[in-house]
């Protein structure tokens, strides 16, 4: 087998490390220098569930609107679009310039380069901002910004998962809205916190790739009426 190729380095801002992105033939990673492997383009099947599981619940909505939190390598986005009708919107934050610039490049066909797709708006930039800046704007977000609830490429990310950023997204929801939360693992406080902000919770465990590899965590959090 061939050894991996260091196609492009870049700093994460604020906090971060520096994230790098490598290929292997036809296999990609996205890393951090002394953290590991972040994702990978063979094990993105808990990507695709959190769109899947997401988009189905607003399947019949007109012209849905949809925010997600993190390109990565485009499997959430290109998931979403797969489950969201012809009229449907979907915006993309992405704090990264360069993640972007790689998903337009060679790493976009991974995922079927949806950046191409119509229906797709990047916007560079933290999500937060954009939650605290809408009112009722989405039917769902979507967000697979980290690890999890607990900030790991930029503890700013933390924000996201308290209780004043689950109001924020509360609030940018329109009536019955989802909101979407990847993990690497449960978190029975963020749960809590979840209900604490007025959500109505589920939850669901899936695989990383083809009903193997390890179990990540899904919250399903709808919005009141």
């Amino acid at each position: 087998m061939k050894p991996w190729k260091l196609l492009d380095a870049v700093q994460i801002p604020g906090d971060g490390g520096e994230l790098q992105l490598s290929q292997r033939d036809t296999e990609f990673s996205i890393s951090i220098v002394g953290e590991g492997v972040l994702m990978g383009s063979r094990a993105h099947g808990s990507e695709d569930a959190l769109a899947e599981l997401a988009c189905r619940e607003i399947s019949d909505r007109v012209r849905s609107r949809v925010l997600i939190g993190g390109l990565g390598m485009g499997f959430t986005l290109a998931a979403a679009l797969s489950h969201l009708d012809s009229d449907a919107e979907v915006e993309v934050a992405e704090l990264i310039p360069a993640v972007v610039a790689w998903n337009r490049g060679s790493l976009g066909e991974a995922a079927g380069y949806p950046l191409d797709d119509e229906r797709t708006t990047i916007r560079e930039g933290d999500v937060a901002k954009i939650i605290k800046a809408e009112r009722q704007a989405y039917d769902a977000i979507l967000l697979d910004v980290d690890n999890g609830p607990v900030g790991l490429t930029r503890k700013k990310n933390n924000w996201l998962y308290t209780i004043d950023g689950l109001t924020a997204s509360y609030s940018a929801l329109r009536p019955k809205g989802l909101l979407a939360v990847w993990s690497a693992g449960p978190d029975r406080d963020f749960t809590q916190r979840l209900r604490k902000a007025g959500f109505k919770v589920k939850q669901a465990r899936v695989r990383e790739r083809d009903n193997k590899g390890e179990l990540h965590t899904i919250w399903l959090a709808e919005s009141g009426p």
